[in-house]
């Protein structure tokens, strides 16, 4: 079971949504558009269908649900992770949602709604002799390097191999989730980390190829991100947000893509203590 803890901040923002109706910045309800980006490369989250080439995922549908009720439509771009916050900086997407982890380093200039609970998880080959996350201190374990992941295996190691005499884990970076899982099937490296939220699917995928270690090794949330300076839009996307879970159509847009066990029962503003 997640625990929810609910912050100030998302007492406050609760506050003033359920005073009055919140409404979409004039600006873009004039447009009758929302231009929002993603990284395609991060399944069930968002990605290309290989079959249709069609951009699809759970980010996709709750977002595609989200500018149905605010009538509005989504001009959909693509870019790296990397890239997707100095596209909110620069104004080039209204908000980010695509499988970006709420952190507080990340808060500088930006808020978060959080939507769905997230963990890193070690994962392997099946045919890999590791059966516990401690079989992995001294091996080769990549992650995407524009995530949080680094520091975080670079925590747990300090914590479950370096602390008890045994060899650090050796970080590998990646320039995404697909590209970790090939250096994986290619021996590059021995074990890989993703989000717990990619890992069921890539299983479905390819069946019989990989096998989760343990636990997440952390908890954590991914939010929506929005400019500070944009409250009103944060507003009026959280009061729709909650609607959706009240009556049930989130928990389907999660159950649809096997993540009903990471929903959260409200959106919680900048709640990830991390």
């Amino acid at each position: 079971m997640i625990r929810l803890w609910y912050s100030a901040g998302f007492a406050a923002l609760l506050a003033i949504t359920t005073a009055q109706a919140a409404e979409l910045p004039e600006t873009i309800k004039q447009a009758g558009t929302l231009r929002l980006t993603v990284n395609s490369t991060y399944a069930p989250m968002e990605y290309r269908d290989p079959t249709t080439n069609q951009l699809v995922g759970l980010d996709i549908d709750l977002a595609n649900e989200l500018a149905k009720r605010l009538g509005v439509k989504i001009i959909w771009s693509e870019t790296p992770f990397a890239e997707l916050i100095p596209s909110l900086q620069t104004k080039r997407a209204d908000f980010i949602i695509s499988g970006i982890s709420d952190r507080a380093s990340r808060r500088e200039t930006a808020d978060f709604i959080d939507y769905l609970a997230t963990g890193p998880q070690f994962f392997v080959l099946s045919e890999n002799a590791a059966k516990t996350a401690i079989d992995l201190c001294g091996k080769k374990v990549g992650t995407t390097r524009s995530t949080s992941f680094p520091i975080e295996i670079e925590k747990w190691s300090k914590q479950n191999c370096e602390a008890t005499g045994k060899a650090a884990v050796q970080y590998v970076p990646g320039e995404n989730s697909i590209d970790v899982r090939n250096q994986l099937k290619q021996g590059r490296i021995d074990a890989a980390v993703q989000g717990s939220e990619t890992l069921p699917y890539a299983q479905a995928q390819e069946a019989g190829k990989y096998r989760i270690i343990g636990e997440p090794f952390s908890t954590g949330y991914q939010g929506i991100m929005f400019r500070k300076d944009d409250a009103a839009l944060r507003e009026v996307v959280t009061e729709h947000l909650a609607a959706m879970m009240k009556d049930g159509s989130y928990k389907a847009i999660l159950d649809k893509w096997g993540l009903g066990a990471n929903a959260v029962a409200q959106p919680m503003m900048n709640a990830a203590t991390q």
